[in-house]
């Protein structure tokens, strides 16, 4: 199976830094089994969106879309899940 290459839009990897550190080492570690398997067990595709997924770790959110045919997954948003939809 090939793999996904990840991608963090640099807005997604500011939000990212401003997480606890715990949560932040959590989150990087869950995002890079994504390049293996981009829609494993859990994951929810967001309405109104064609490839936009959403990852859920506690109380925090990964919003990433997936890109099949030049298989990139490029991270959108990080964040609380209270903010992260806002936008």
């Amino acid at each position: 199976m090939v793999s996904y290459k990840i991608e963090w839009k640099t807005s997604a990897g500011k939000e990212l830094r401003t997480l606890p550190k715990a949560v932040i080492s959590e989150i990087v570690e869950r995002v890079a089994h994504l390049a293996d398997d981009p829609l494993p067990p859990g994951i929810k595709k967001l309405a109104g969106a064609e490839h936009t997924y959403r990852l859920r770790f506690s109380s925090y959110r990964v919003i990433y879309t997936v890109s099949r045919d030049k298989r990139i997954i490029e991270i959108i948003r990080v964040g609380h899940r209270q903010s992260v939809y806002r936008r």
